[in-house]
């Protein structure tokens, strides 16, 4: 599934930047192919246009914020939030601005300390949500924000992948004596998945300072849920009643790239378990499996041929077609693979 190629796509939502990212000024973004520049006005809101200027196309991310609008860096043209122009420095004050004198603008919001942007007048669905973030009796530890070189579909078929933990995490908490995948509840829901499982899982030393259990191997019960087409939210209960709520979501910047968001939302505290440790463990796992992931064909296919299957991989399989009925609901079919 070629991503740029399915308009469809443009009709969700995606976490596109951190907003302290934008404190320093705007940002350049790419989302689906196309190229935005989003910043902060002056009541600190977020706003997304299309990155270039409607009169000598330059890009409008090379300009700066002036009062709460975006200045192009060629002729000083302003922009607000709506696109539209509101000042031409070349033009006598009293002189109104013509109306087509506007970009593209896209709707932009702020959840979990990240600036949300959907590509289309009307999303088919409101941002995921995640009610943990907001709990007091959790933290958020912000991990990952990073280019990954892997489609977006990989990287949620990857997170529901029972059959990968005991070959590619053996130095995090994969237990390479029982590479037989455990089983899983599969729950199809109208707009994605969810899968609960029980997971044996071995703790290296870290791992057991991260978690409070000091055992070298423990199951964990994780409740998660695949939100069409490219957000994962993965619950997890330990033993000892810790609950690790995963976030991640592979934004996806063209046919080949997604932007990696990831972080917990955990109900220990920080005095109890640093953050350092339980962030430099889970990107020794994140590390591992993007040497896989990288190496895999960034065209996935929606349809069963061209690719071996195995019972563990009904998670991917059931993504897949509802993706494919997602696009053929829509009026779109997916591009075929090219030779």
């Amino acid at each position: 599934m070629l991503v740029t190629q399915q308009p469809v796509l443009k009709r969700f939502w995606y976490p596109v930047i951190p907003v302290n990212h934008l404190q320093r000024g705007p940002k350049p973004f790419e989302l689906l192919g196309q190229r935005i520049v989003l910043w902060l006005d002056q009541a600190g809101n977020p706003a997304a246009v299309e990155d270039r200027c409607c009169h000598r196309t330059a890009q409008l991310s090379k300009g700066c914020v002036v009062e709460g609008t975006i200045q192009c860096p060629y002729h000083g043209w302003q922009f607000d939030g709506s696109g539209a122009c509101v000042k031409v420095p070349q033009l006598p004050a009293d002189e109104r601005i013509p109306g087509s004198y506007r970009v593209k603008a896209f709707q932009a919001q702020i959840r979990y300390d990240y600036v949300w942007v959907c590509l289309h007048d009307h999303p088919l669905q409101p941002i995921p949500d995640f009610p943990e973030a907001e709990d007091p009796g959790f933290r958020v530890i912000h991990h990952f924000y990073q280019r990954f070189p892997c489609s977006g579909l990989r990287m949620m078929e990857n997170l529901l992948d029972n059959a990968h933990f005991s070959i590619v995490h053996t130095k995090t908490f994969g237990d390479t004596s029982n590479p037989i995948p455990p089983q899983m509840e599969l729950e199809e829901l109208e707009w994605g998945l969810r899968a609960r499982t029980a997971i044996p899982a071995t703790n290296p030393p870290l791992q057991q300072k991260n978690l409070g259990i000091f055992e070298e191997k423990t199951v964990r019960y994780t409740d998660a849920t695949w939100f069409m087409p490219f957000v994962h939210r993965g619950r997890i209960t330990y033993p000892n009643g810790l609950i690790a709520v995963l976030f991640m979501a592979a934004t996806p910047i063209n046919d080949r790239e997604s932007q990696l968001v990831h972080f917990w939302i955990r109900s220990d505290r920080e005095e109890d378990i640093p953050a350092a440790g339980i962030i430099e463990f889970n990107r020794m796992v994140v590390q591992e499996d993007e040497a896989i992931l990288q190496t895999t064909d960034w065209d996935t296919p929606l349809s069963m041929d061209g690719e071996q299957h195995l019972a563990a991989d009904k998670p991917g399989i059931l993504m897949r077609r509802k993706l494919a009925a997602l696009l053929k609901a829509y009026g779109e079919t997916e591009q075929r693979r090219q030779a």
